[in-house]
């Protein structure tokens, strides 16, 4: 079979990312850009002036021979036949990302903030480029549908996350694993097996079988789709029952992707405590990252605390594989000696884990950044160890802390803002913790805040390679997401069936209810 098709759509996809760049370049859209800026400089002309002429490039030029050439049948022709779905998801990613989210910003400024909340209408409802690509790729593939020469590579599009997570690993240090590893062992340890043991319980008193409530268990308790894959030939699930089972966390899960980020920025969460939850509270890998995506879409920071949790859930899927494996014998009375366990284990077992594993030995070499970045983030207060004078906080600055001082009540958050406004710059790495809690919590107004955290890049910035691989990853994650609105179908979620359905729903509502209340209650606002 020849996957290739022969049609100029991907080389029509390369001329218009062409004239993107050509319109930035010369001048033609400054006014559209300023437009949706608002009066700021407009945040992505770096990328416009770069991104669309490189993609473009190979756009045009595979287009050219996508639809002039000749195609045969092959692996190489499999893999080349990617690219037009792929550069289809950047190109509406690209769209979202630089026009279309600034300009719902845009009307959602004019609009006002909402009530006492403090946010815009944007802000609130986490109308960013992430969750706007979602629903353009959720409006492509249910209204429109996919066209047959972009279906290969948007069934590709997964790799992008997986990568992305990868990559990921290259960016923890020690110390923030260590903090983060252990409260997600703690945290993921008790829901995941207290929601896989729900499942159970709940399944037998509705008289479900077996095989169904051990695949919807290890789905609703551990990892989603990865989970349901490897332990559905332990329990011998059949077929449909995986489906109601996958059905059952797209439902779920999508739901969680975009309503997680709208409780998270109306109880004013920081990027650690909406990370916890997210992390443990959704089901599936790619709709963790594209809630955490959502909830601080110009960052990694909620991505790289939801990924430890995600990834911690992984690890637990040997024991729930063996815990099930078990229980169905019993259950059952029957054996599983034509079912290899182990080899289900290691054959079903993410590999992306791995190689995220692998990323974070290398990045403790100081391979991937300079030696002293994990040791304190470029930390200091002299020009030896990287702090300018022109940081200092000005008079009008000193002037503004003191007058909103008032309103802060715990004592840590006034002794650092005190020793903030004395010295005119953050003494210590415990009060730059606390200025950034401060920041996450949203105590000050908008101003204020915007001091605080130029006093807080002032001491503890991040170096520029790291930056710019941060903002690889950011595209990575923001390409695997429009390609995963692109899968999401209304058909795939009706596969999920009225009992799976309810006990999905009853299980899935228990463990993200009672994870927030303890991510609210003993997370605290920075690691």
């Amino acid at each position: 079979m020849i996957y290739t098709q022969r049609n100029p759509a991907l080389l029509i996809i390369g001329l218009l990312m062409l004239a993107i760049w050509f319109s930035t370049d010369t001048g033609l859209l400054a006014p559209l850009l300023e437009y949706l800026a608002s009066g700021k400089d407009y945040k992505y002309l770096n990328e416009l002036t770069s991104l669309p002429l490189y993609f473009g490039l190979v756009a045009v030029f595979t287009g050219l021979w996508h639809w002039l050439g000749t195609h045969k049948e092959g692996h190489l022709d499999y893999y080349f036949s990617t690219i037009a779905g792929g550069m289809l998801i950047l190109f509406i990613t690209m769209l979202v990302r630089w026009f279309i989210a600034p300009q719902i910003e845009v009307i959602s400024v004019d609009f006002g903030k909402i009530g006492d909340t403090g946010k815009y209408i944007h802000e609130l409802l986490g109308l960013n480029y992430v969750v706007l690509g979602i629903v353009a790729g959720i409006i492509i593939a249910n209204v429109f549908k996919i066209p047959e020469w972009a279906k290969n590579g948007v069934r590709l599009s997964r790799l992008g996350l997986k990568t992305g997570v990868i990559l990921l690993g290259a960016l923890y240090s020690a110390a923030e694993l260590k903090n983060l590893g252990g409260l997600s062992i703690f945290m993921i340890g008790f829901f995941v097996l207290g929601s896989v043991g729900i499942v159970l319980w709940i399944g037998a008193r509705r008289n479900i079988s077996n095989s169904m409530g051990g695949v919807l268990s290890a789905g609703m308790g551990v990892c989603g789709v990865s989970a349901t894959v490897a332990v559905a030939p332990v329990v011998q699930a059949k077929p449909v029952e995986i489906a109601y089972t996958i059905g059952t966390i797209l439902l779920w899960g999508v739901g969680c992707m975009f309503l997680f980020p709208i409780i998270g920025h109306l109880l004013n969460m920081s990027y650690v405590q909406f990370g916890a939850w997210a992390g443990t509270g959704i089901l599936n890998s790619a709709q963790v990252a594209g809630a955490a995506m959502a909830f601080q879409p110009d960052g990694i920071e909620t991505l790289m605390v939801a990924e430890i949790f995600n990834i911690t859930r992984v690890l637990i899927l040997p024991v729930i594989v063996l815990w099930l494996a078990v229980w169905y014998v019993k259950r059952e009375g029957t054996t599983t000696t034509q079912v290899n366990v182990g080899r289900i284990v290691i054959t079903k077992f993410p590999v992306f884990v791995l190689g995220f594993m692998l990323m974070f030995a290398l990045s403790t070499t100081g391979i991937f950044a300079p030696a002293s970045h994990y040791q304190g983030k470029y930390f200091g207060n002299t020009a030896e160890q990287g702090f300018k004078q022109e940081h200092l906080l000005n008079p009008e600055q000193i002037q503004l802390l003191q007058l909103e001082a008032r309103v802060i009540e715990r004592t840590d958050h006034i002794a650092a803002l005190e020793r903030l406004i004395e010295n005119g710059k953050i003494m210590s790495v415990e009060d730059d913790n606390t200025v950034r809690g401060m920041i996450n919590a949203q105590i000050l107004s908008d101003q204020a805040n915007r001091i605080l955290a130029a006093a807080h890049k002032a001491v503890r910035h991040t170096a520029q390679k790291i930056e710019a691989f941060r903002q690889w990853i950011t595209w990575l994650f923001a390409f695997g997401l429009v390609g995963l609105g692109m899968q999401i179908t209304v058909s795939s979620m009706k596969q999920a069936g009225g009992e799976p359905a309810i006990i999905g729903g009853i299980v899935g509502f228990i463990k993200a209810t009672l994870s927030l209340i303890v991510v609210m209650l003993l997370v605290s606002e920075t690691v």
